[in-house]
């Protein structure tokens, strides 16, 4: 059973089943226990982990990947080393590899090939302008989503063109079907290598098969160098020439023949199935300089310009020359004998020296001082190569050129205006009076300007900065959100080269701030309107003061002189006033004595109540009594004051009391 299964890499990834191995590599399926996700987990293998070659090459595969965000381009999320495993953690893509796609369907449709190659020429141009070369293409690292998206992986011997630290000169990394003739050669790979590569997948899209086989991986890579790429109609008679051109320009032996850039080869797959491409010429590599040029190990500076510098670039290595000896019948030169006369071998040798001298001196001069009487004329293309167009044409004609119309296009280095390169290139030696065509600078492809504005600049401005040479910011107050995006120069529609663009954005600091007042003895009213008019809330409570009279404001929140946008609230307390102490109820008997001025004669008994209820101007209660009896007095009191009472019997008063708030 394989150690890896059910590990926990980082406390974090834990390790479900194999998913896939390569030479250096394993990949798992596993869990993100804590973002609760599959992904994919690539492990070096073990037998490898004290390799520090491989463990160099596995981390430049992660550090290159992780500088590129595409959306087919396979996300790195995280990498690390834990007890010796080294691993990359990665987007995990559920479907299958584009080579077991493909051996399920024979071969794809043009439509489907033309698809999948525009996603895989996106990718790859993204990864060319971060200065990444895969150098590995090929459909086994090419992954096929069910809905159809293309991802690239495996940048494993990926190089960052511009380090010069972490090249591998004279090392034929790769798969050899997808191989470029300078790697097979051991040359440096570069951008126009994986541009062979992806031609080399779109002509196993259209056929189900790559274009050279063989019975070993040098037979395959020999083909590579010497074999031009088959026609696609051999295996599928479908595909348009406009389609076959692509693969053909795509897979040329020679670099300078395929495609500037990828950039260039997707244009060229975006319009191919337009109809009035669909039965264009077919593409050929010139052939009077093809024919005689000697291909040699490809250098890193080989393409810093956009032609060849000389015909035939040095190796070191003498060509390899057959010769035959020539053949002497023995027989028949003893039967040709015969015997000169006498003094004759003297006279006759004379003759053949004179004879010889006079055929090495009328060489010498034939190709030295009359070669223009013996021979046709010829002359060497001269590099125009970034000259001012004009320069070009009076440097070309001043040689002895015949100038065709020049062809414009665009070019992502040549200045517009300026040579790009000629046809025939320079360096090659062609006859006096040829014509000659020069292949001007339109400059960088342009677009339209993006609209940004509305949008949040924090949801963009990672895309930004990576498409525009600089994105300078400034922040105005607006009524619109904070963040939103007002207005943008270049202004949207204008055309611009995206590298060439210094991008200004002015985005809302959001609506400009009210200072907070001291609303302390504001009424609550008065809070209200100055809230409304800055659009403002507030939220009020209330609260009994033994100091602040009802209806005014006790305290605030936020403080005085705090900055308040539209929309921020307002928290006050508003005074209750006092808190009344509720009033005493009480209750007082008094027991009145039955004391008649007559026997029997009933006495009358009047009480009178000064409290929070009545103001003794009136008895609350009145009877007559025949025998003594008892009077029960309710009495409520206010709090802080006092009550009294009188109980008067027959018109005098028989008892009376003061009672203050306190004293019960």
């Amino acid at each position: 059973m394989d150690v890896m299964i059910g590990k926990r890499l980082n406390d974090r990834y834990k390790i479900v089943k194999m998913i896939g191995g390569g030479g250096m590599a394993n990949v798992y399926l596993a869990r993100d226990i804590i973002l609760e996700r599959d992904v994919a987990v690539k492990v070096l293998r073990l037998d490898f982990a004290h390799n520090e070659e491989f463990i160099k090459r596995f981390r430049r595969e992660a550090h290159s990947v992780t500088s590129l965000s595409h959306s087919n381009i396979v996300n790195i999320y995280d990498i690390g080393e834990e007890e010796g495993i080294y691993y990359i953690v990665m987007e995990y893509v559920a479907g299958l590899t584009l080579k077991q796609y493909i051996q399920q369907k024979g071969h794809l449709s043009v439509q489907e090939s033309v698809d999948i190659m525009e996603q895989l020429t996106s990718a790859m141009a993204h990864a060319h302008h971060c200065e990444i070369v895969h150098r590995d293409i090929k459909p086994q690292n090419i992954l096929i989503a069910p809905d159809g998206t293309v991802k690239v992986t495996d940048f494993g011997i990926a190089i960052v063109t511009s380090a010069t630290t972490i090249t591998h000169t004279n090392s034929v990394l790769g798969s050899v079907h997808y191989l470029s003739p300078e790697q097979a050669r051991g040359g440096l790979a570069n951008k126009k290598s994986d541009i062979y590569s992806l031609g080399i997948v779109f002509f196993e899209l259209l056929t189900g098969r790559p274009p050279f086989s063989g019975e070993s991986a040098v037979a395959i890579a020999l083909k590579h160098l010497q074999n031009e790429t088959p026609s696609l109609k051999r295996w599928n008679d479908s595909v348009p020439q406009s389609i076959e051109n692509i693969v053909l320009k795509a897979t040329a032996k020679d670099p300078f023949y395929r495609y500037n850039s990828i950039d260039n080869m997707k244009e060229d797959i975006m319009t191919a199935l337009q109809p009035e491409r669909m039965n264009e010429p077919k593409f050929f590599v010139p052939e009077d300089v093809d024919a005689t040029k000697v291909m040699p190990v490809i250098k890193d500076d080989m393409f810093d310009t956009h032609v060849d510098e000389t015909i035939v670039h040095h190796t070191g290595e003498k060509p390899v020359v057959s010769e035959k000896a020539p053949v002497t019948d023995k027989k028949e030169g003893k039967k040709g004998k015969f015997k000169l006369p006498a003094g004759w071998k003297k006279k006759y040798s004379k003759i053949i020296i004179s004879l010889t001298a006079f055929i090495i001196i009328s060489a010498i001069l034939m190709f030295t001082i009359f070669p223009k009487f013996m021979f046709p004329g010829e002359i060497k293309v001269p590099d125009v190569t970034g000259m001012d167009y004009d320069k070009a044409v009076a440097e070309l004609s001043s040689k002895g050129f015949v100038l065709n119309e020049p062809k414009q296009i665009h070019d992502e280095e040549v200045e517009e205006g300026k040579a790009i390169k000629t046809d025939p290139i320079a360096g090659a030696n062609v006859k006096e009076k040829s014509s000659i065509t020069i292949y001007k600078s339109l400059g960088k492809k342009k677009g339209e300007m993006n609209n940004y504005v509305g949008q949040q600049y924090t949801d963009i401005k990672d895309t930004l900065e990576s498409k525009y040479k600089s994105v300078d910011v400034t922040e105005k107050e607006s009524d619109k959100p904070a963040g939103e995006i007002l207005s943008q120069s270049p202004t949207s529609g204008k055309e611009i080269v995206d590298t060439d663009t210094e991008l200004k954005l002015v985005i809302s600091k959001g609506p400009p701030k009210v200072k907070m007042p001291n609303v302390s003895g504001w009424t609550l009213s008065n809070l209200n309107g100055y809230a409304k008019d800055n659009k403002l809330k507030v939220e009020a409570k209330e609260e009994y003061s033994e100091t602040v009279e009802k209806g005014v404001i006790i305290s605030q929140s936020p403080a005085p002189n705090a900055q308040l946008g539209p929309g921020e609230t307002i928290k006050v307390v508003v005074s209750l006033g006092k808190k009344e102490t509720p009033p005493k109820k009480i209750t007082r008997t008094v027991e009145v004595k039955y004391e008649p001025s007559e026997p029997d004669k009933p006495q009358t008994i009047e009480v009178y109540i000064d409290d929070l209820n009545n103001d003794m101007k009136e008895p609350v209660k009145k009877e007559s009594i025949t025998s003594t009896s008892t009077v029960t007095i309710p009495i409520t009191i206010p709090y802080g004051k006092e009550a009294k009472f009188k109980v008067v019997r027959d018109g005098k008063v028989y008892a009376e009391e003061t009672i203050p708030y306190s004293a019960e």
